[in-house]
């Protein structure tokens, strides 16, 4: 290992560690059950599940089709199509929550039409499911382009000449090719939707039952109880850290 490259590269390891460690350091674990199942903490865990398997299958539904576009036709704007794909992860969060409340919001571009047939988003429980999925919708995309880009084409033509549609050709043929890499960028999606806070705060609220996520009773107990807030962001770094365990082969590069 190069000697001048070790120091920095230490150094870069500790200041990321040093954070994580922190939580760790500090969490109460003799009050950690008590904690953990209270009733507020026990009903944010219970919307956080819902809203990120939401947001989930959402992504998946526009997702997949979106990066098989990407991957396979060459259509004008694309470069457009992927810069807008790849813009809500380097948004920042409260930034992309205005930006859904000015096109999805009361007075957005589309919410006289969305009020027009019965939806109103911001303040709910769908606000928050779309919140969530317009910043994780990019790691489903990302990921299956990229492995859908390396597929040869060819055992689809083969599909294609005999008889198949293309719906079946997706669902017999390129899905499960792809599969390690889609339940690698759905693992991804839904630990980023469960972690969501910014976006869902300015665009949806935070409304105890309706929005108020984990994430959201974080910043809550932060302000009240600092101890309960380490416990429960321990929790989510525990699900942070086993999805990254669990995809360390697919996405983070095959452990030796």
């Amino acid at each position: 290992m190069p000697a001048a490259l070790v120091v920095p590269a230490a150094l870069a390891a500790a200041f990321l560690a040093v954070p994580l460690a922190g939580v760790v350091a500090h969490t109460p674990w003799r009050d950690l059950a008590g904690q953990l199942s209270s009733p507020d903490v026990l009903r944010a865990l219970g919307l956080s599940l819902l809203v990120s398997v939401l947001a989930l299958l959402l992504s998946l539904v526009l997702g997949v089709p979106l990066a098989w576009l990407l991957a396979r036709t060459d259509f004008p704007g694309k470069a457009l199509v992927r810069s807008l794909v790849l813009l809500p992860m380097v948004l920042p969060p409260t930034v992309a929550g205005v930006a859904l409340l000015r096109g999805f919001g009361r007075g957005g571009l589309l919410g006289g039409p969305l009020e027009a047939v019965g939806v109103t988003l911001p303040f709910s429980t769908a606000g928050a499911v779309v919140a969530a999925a317009f910043v994780a919708m990019p790691f489903l995309v990302i990921g299956l382009e990229g492995a859908l880009a390396g597929i040869d084409p060819r055992y689809e033509e083969a599909a294609a000449t005999m008889g198949a549609t293309l719906p079946q050709t997706l669902r017999y043929v390129t899905l499960p090719m792809v599969a390690p890499s889609l339940a690698a960028g759905a693992a991804l999606c839904w630990a980023r939707a469960l972690g969501e806070f910014g976006a869902t705060i300015t665009f949806a609220g935070n409304l105890p039952g309706v929005t108020q996520t984990l994430p959201l009773q974080v910043y809550l107990l932060l302000q009240q109880d600092p101890a309960a807030a380490t416990s429960v962001s321990l929790l989510l770094l525990a699900v942070a850290a086993a999805v990254l365990i669990a995809l360390r082969g697919r996405w983070l590069g095959h452990s030796r």
